[in-house]
């Protein structure tokens, strides 16, 4: 590894560590019956406890620490008395700051048993970010990573959110090149080594559509279908890729 992204992927593999151990902390209590400021309290904690800040809180007035997107919720939902109930999915998402440097990771959590449909929708989202990220090194083009991610999204028979999309980040919550989830292979900039990213694909059931309610963060879906994200903060190598906010189990 270039001595000149060296640093940047040891503090970000740091932070990602926290925020990745914050979710599987998550995943003991999204359970039927837990409120989704039980969850800000967690993570809040967790990353606190771990030498960490949660960047969302605060951020641009956000008010809680970690977002909570319950069902037609696609991101941005602000944690409250909530109660999650059986059948829900909900999408937790957290970003530690350790060390001056972000760890960004999402995952959709399924409360009790859910619909057939609910658990393609978030098998789906999964395995989108997961075949963008495998193609990811020295290269290939911004382009390449939506492509992937809408084609098999589509084949489907679900739809990529087109308003929001994934960053760049470092010291940095939010920076270039924005990683949009849908796309053409062969356009856009080519990614170099030492570049950090986001890829976090937001998939809905229905249309694609979204519009943000007017607290100014939560976005639903129009349709009010069922969405799912899933999110990790990568890092581009010469011949491939690491990823920095890897579950443990």
């Amino acid at each position: 590894m270039s001595e000149s992204y060296k640093e940047a992927f040891e503090k970000t593999r740091s932070a990602g560590i926290i925020a990745a151990g914050a979710l599987d902390e998550v995943a003991k209590i999204a359970h039927p019956g837990t409120r989704t400021d039980e969850i800000d309290k967690l993570c809040y904690e967790f990353i606190n406890d771990h030498g960490a800040y949660s960047a969302p809180l605060f951020y641009r007035g956000f008010p809680k620490s970690c977002c909570t997107s319950t069902n037609h919720v696609v991101c941005h939902g602000i944690p409250s008395e909530k109660v999650l109930k059986e059948g829900d999915i909900v999408n937790v998402d957290v970003t530690a700051l350790k060390d001056g440097w972000h760890g960004d990771t999402s995952r959709t959590f399924e409360i009790g048993e859910v619909s057939i449909k609910a658990k393609k929708l978030v098998k789906t989202t999964h395995d989108a970010m997961m075949k963008a990220i495998k193609i990811v090194k020295e290269d290939i083009h911004l382009g390449d990573i939506g492509d992937i991610i809408q084609s098999h999204v589509e084949a489907e028979g679900f739809s990529v959110v087109q308003d929001f999309c994934g960053h760049g980040i470092g010291q940095i919550f939010h920076k270039e090149p924005n990683i949009l989830h849908y796309g053409k292979k062969g356009t856009g900039e080519k990614i170099k080594a030492g570049m950090i990213f986001t890829i976090e694909p937001m998939i809905n059931i229905g249309n694609y559509e979204t519009k943000t309610l007017n607290d100014g963060w939560t976005a639903v879906t129009k349709d009010k279908s069922l969405s799912a994200q899933f999110e990790h903060t990568v890092g581009v190598t010469k011949d491939g890729y690491e990823i920095f906010t890897l579950p443990k189990n």
